[in-house]
């Protein structure tokens, strides 16, 4: 089969498809004919090193989706023909930037009918991370307030739909191309991050009460901010950090409210097959979709992932093996 590697640790250039053996499944897992695979800022982190890869060569991509092809004896909840997807790879096994990849058990579920597998594809790490951050680490609740850091991201897109299907408020920050389809989504006001009202105009549209969970994928910059915003018992979760440096300008803004700082990442879910379930059921209900900027063949990773750090975009980039 074919399959993106990287021999060295490097930039997108380091990149390179190889042929290699096709997987085969072991007792505990299924092998999956990739349609598609995400394309994350996490995936380029493995890439660089600062994040280690389970090994050199690797294959990068820590999502897939496609057709379930073979299953291990061990395996009692997918089916060969099921329509799967999956998340949690690359860091300890081959990921999703090949034409098959072996999947546990434990890091997939199967797809709803009719759900489109380009979209699913990237669907796996953005929509655990939205749901395990608003939902485990945050605990939103109907009626509460949430405050969803870069609305038109990967992530960003699906956490305001998810935070929309608890029956919260939800307020998020985004250019302003993408604000019309970030309402679509669910949001009940969507700001420009680059106003210089912006923290009165989110305490406004939480009430004047301030926010209850805010999702926020740049804590260097942010964390300040949220704390400033945050109504009392107010939970901050943290995805996606790749900068050691954050902290607190004015303390006393988050020990006044008895602020929840969360620093999450989803390779720590116990097991991802659970909330891939969960959004599964979300997508079946009609609650969630998962918007595709843009397509890359196998051969493009390269320019996927150098895209996926520099242009600005709604959705997700998706890789079609």
């Amino acid at each position: 089969m074919r399959a993106v590697r990287f021999h060295e640790h490097g930039g997108p250039e380091v990149l390179q498809v190889d042929d290699v053996d096709r997987p085969e499944p072991a007792s505990d897992e299924v092998l999956v004919a990739v349609a598609a695979a995400g394309v994350n800022p996490v995936d380029t982190y493995f890439r660089e090193g600062s994040y280690t890869p389970y090994g050199l060569p690797a294959i990068p991509g820590v999502d897939a989706a496609g057709e379930a092809v073979e299953v291990g004896a061990d395996v009692d909840r997918i089916a060969a023909g099921d329509a799967v997807f999956a998340t949690g790879l690359s860091s300890d096994r081959p990921g999703g930037y090949a034409e098959y990849v072996a999947v546990p058990e434990d890091r997939i579920a199967v797809l709803p009918d009719g759900a489109d597998l380009t979209a699913a594809g990237g669907a796996g790490v953005a929509s655990v991370t939205a749901w395990r951050a608003l939902v485990d680490h945050g605990g939103l609740r109907p009626a509460e307030t949430a405050l969803i850091h870069g609305g038109s991201g990967g992530v960003g897109h699906v956490a305001v739909q998810v935070a929309a299907a608890t029956g919260a408020r939800v307020i998020t920050t985004a250019a302003p191309q993408y604000h019309d389809r970030l309402e679509a989504l669910g949001a009940d006001a969507v700001f420009d991050y680059g106003r210089d009202d912006l923290a009165d105009a989110v305490t406004d549209a939480a009430g004047g009460d301030g926010v209850d969970v805010t999702l926020d994928h740049r804590l260097d910059d942010y964390l300040q901010f949220d704390a400033d915003v945050a109504a009392a018992g107010g939970r901050v979760v943290g995805i996606g950090e790749n900068d050691d440096e954050i902290g607190l300008a004015r303390s006393s803004a988050a020990r006044g409210k008895d602020l929840q700082v969360t620093l999450l990442s989803m390779f720590n879910t116990p097991r991802l097959a659970d909330p891939l379930a969960d959004v599964a059921a979300l997508w079946a209900a009609g609650d969630l979709t998962v918007d595709v900027a843009r397509t890359y063949p196998i051969v493009e990773a390269v320019e996927a992932q150098r895209d996926v750090m520099a242009d600005s975009f709604l959705g997700k980039l998706v890789i079609e093996p």
